[in-house]
């Protein structure tokens, strides 16, 4: 029988905590504004109707207000590595 090697080490492959990678998922609220103003901008040179879509995304962005408040909550909590 062999010994039993005692001296291994032990890959721990621990990723490094960095808080501000909790922030990159914010960037999709501005895209999703660039893409509302692109559709406004696009609405008014080629005069179409927008009085269909008005409403809905204005619900839509209510939500997303609150979608940030809380995602802003979450990024901004310390983290604990317990």
């Amino acid at each position: 029988m062999e010994p039993i090697d005692s001296d291994l080490e032990y890959m721990v492959s621990e990723r490094e905590a960095d808080p501000r990678k909790r922030f990159n998922w914010l960037y999709l609220f501005p895209a999703l504004g660039v893409l509302w103003l692109l559709y406004l901008i696009v609405s008014v040179i080629f005069q179409l109707p927008v009085t269909g879509v008005v409403d809905p995304v204005m619900s839509f962005m209510i939500l997303l207000f609150f979608l940030v408040a809380g995602g802003l909550f979450w990024a901004l909590a310390p983290q604990s590595n317990r």
